[in-house]
């Protein structure tokens, strides 16, 4: 209970620090010698827990505030018609690639800096 009240009501500054956390699948943690990373846009996962395991799909939105994520693939439907993305806790999911394109993001995975 008391990790429940201090995540619902922590500062602003810690806030969105770093929520939005997931494992690395084990090729990739043989690769960068790290367990987790920050979860990005355009990351692959594969969801590991709840009503859609076994899905994988590209990150479309991180709420870093919330630790959650969005997965292309991944909707369900409104009462009243139309979808909705569904969000799901990143540490439910596994990243099986990354999204290098950020020269300071491959750097600092990769142990350069």
């Amino acid at each position: 209970m008391k990790v429940h009240s201090y995540l619902a009501s922590r500062p602003k500054h810690v806030l969105g620090k770093s929520n939005a956390v997931a494992a690395l699948s084990s090729s990739l943690r043989d690769r960068y010698t790290r367990n987790a990373v920050r979860v990005r846009v355009g990351d692959s996962v594969k969801l590991l827990r709840g009503e859609y395991s076994g899905i994988e799909g590209k990150v479309q939105k991180v709420f870093s505030s919330l630790g959650m994520i969005t997965v292309e693939g991944i909707s369900r439907e409104k009462i009243a018609g139309g979808t909705t993305p569904v969000r799901i806790q990143a540490s439910n999911v596994v990243v099986t690639s990354l999204n290098l394109d950020d020269k300071w993001r491959r750097e600092k995975i990769e142990g350069k800096s």
